[in-house]
């Protein structure tokens, strides 16, 4: 049986984050502990919220070392909603604040209009369809048709320097990253725990990722 650690660190909805790798068979470790965060098989980061009440949940623990130095060795790691955005370098949400530093970037606020300068409601909150941005065999959207819809809420988005895009998204015309990786660190912009059978398949497929690659 898969061994899935989520990290708890006094932010955002666990319970169906849980339920969700519990579903597709995992055994889930819920901890703020350093030394099982850095022993896990299976990391998952979630969160919501602003972006620097994220990290000082996680500084005051003492988890964003053991975060790092575990992400460094390219195990298997899931970052959700604001664990995504906090993978990056810099969140500019009231002010500007360091983050994980694992994937190079910012992240940003939605603009208020869309790029026929309407306005447009934000927080973006709902079903929208993935596009890829590259390819997503062996990813943890193996087996996702282009098109299919997850669920997001959120009002800033990230924008990685690199090309780490692995789905994007669109709202009123502006391009937000749905998806981005780095090896085996993947961030989801929506929330795979409640986007039905399509989240609960790329759940399933991040469970299947080892060190050495995806096993079908």
């Amino acid at each position: 049986m898969p061994r899935v650690t989520i990290i708890d660190y006094g932010i955002g909805n666990l319970l169906s984050v849980r339920r969700a790798f519990e579903y597709c068979g995992a055994e889930v470790i819920l901890t703020d502990s350093p030394e099982l965060i850095e022993k896990a098989e299976h990391l998952v980061l979630p969160g919501v919220g602003a972006f620097a009440d994220g990290m000082a949940g996680l500084r005051q623990r003492s988890l964003i070392e053991p975060i790092r130095r575990y992400a460094k060795e390219n195990r298997p790691f899931m970052g959700i909603c604001l664990g995504m955005q906090m993978m990056l370098e810099i969140g500019e949400e009231y002010g500007t604040h360091e983050g994980l530093g694992l994937i190079k970037g910012k992240v940003s606020k939605i603009p208020d209009t869309g790029v026929d300068g309407i306005a447009h409601k934000i927080p973006h909150i709902g079903w929208n369809s993935l596009a890829p941005s590259s390819d997503w065999d062996e990813t943890i959207l193996d087996g996702i048709n282009p098109g299919e819809a997850v669920y997001f809420v959120h009002s800033f988005t990230a924008m990685p320097l690199d090309d780490n895009r692995l789905a994007d998204c669109y709202y009123s015309g502006r391009v937000i990253s749905a998806a981005i990786r780095s090896g085996n660190l993947y961030g989801c912009q929506f929330h795979p725990e409640k986007s039905g059978q399509i989240g609960l398949k790329i759940v399933d497929n991040f469970i299947r990722i080892h060190t050495s690659g995806f096993r079908k």
